[in-house]
């Protein structure tokens, strides 16, 4: 606790005084420039992956950067998505896994029948339901796949769920039949800085800077279908 206190005074000593200018401009209101979703997990800091200022990206966070569908009912995830795209105009949706994930690691452990040795977390558990690849295909991929390998797997599945996921909420479905929406699949690998994106016309993950991508829909899309993310731009 001491820490994290002695941090708040040297923010307000140091680091607010420097962008004292900034931080009055955000006072009167915010205007980001997209919406980043990605996992609780103390060592992505989205900020400082994308090099952003204070203002710049509205950010939703939950264990294993989850999207629950709009079938399951009222959300927080729902509520956040509806204010980025209604209310504050957001055009881009990151959607941010990372390696060596422990959400993610549950499932593929559920999924493999093996013990977790977190302890009883029902709470997790029942959360995994929203994660991806199901156990089927975890189970079918840890034949030919390493452990590791699996992981990477599972976690680059579970964005791509994540993200079909987000295309069942009407604020996203609006704003795709508009073409007023682009979503981002990402990977981020903690220990190396190293970050992959969806392949738009390959349909795997590639590094950053060869990963190629749509840059709006061809054609405005039904709201009442949803479609899979490389059918919209990434």
């Amino acid at each position: 606790m001491t820490r994290i206190i002695q941090g708040v005074f040297g923010f307000q000593k140091k680091a607010f005084l420097e962008k004292e200018d900034l931080f009055q401009k955000l006072g009167k209101g915010q205007s980001p420039l997209a919406l980043f979703i990605t996992c609780s997990d103390s060592r992505i800091n989205p900020n400082l992956l994308t090099q952003t200022e204070p203002g710049e990206l509205f950010i939703l966070r939950n264990a294993g950067n989850l999207i629950p569908p709009a079938s399951t009912g009222p959300c927080g995830e729902e509520a956040t998505v509806e204010y980025a795209l209604v209310q504050l105009g957001i055009k881009d949706i990151f959607v941010c896994g990372h390696s060596k994930c422990g959400a993610i690691q549950g499932l593929v452990t559920q999924a493999l029948g093996k013990e977790s040795h977190g302890g009883p977390m029902p709470a997790v558990e029942n959360w995994l339901k929203f994660a991806g690849p199901n156990h089927d295909i975890i189970k079918e991929k840890a034949a030919e796949l390493g452990p590791d390998k699996l992981l990477t797997f599972a976690i680059e599945q579970n964005v791509l769920k994540q993200v079909i996921h987000l295309q069942t909420y009407p604020a996203v479905q609006n704003a795709l039949g508009k073409n007023q929406l682009r979503i981002h699949p990402w990977v981020y690998r903690i220990d190396t800085g190293d970050v992959t994106a969806e392949d738009y016309e390959r349909k795997e993950f590639l590094p950053l800077d060869k990963a190629r991508r749509q840059k709006w829909a061809e054609q405005a899309h039904s709201q009442e279908t949803v479609h899979h993310l490389t059918d919209v731009y990434i």
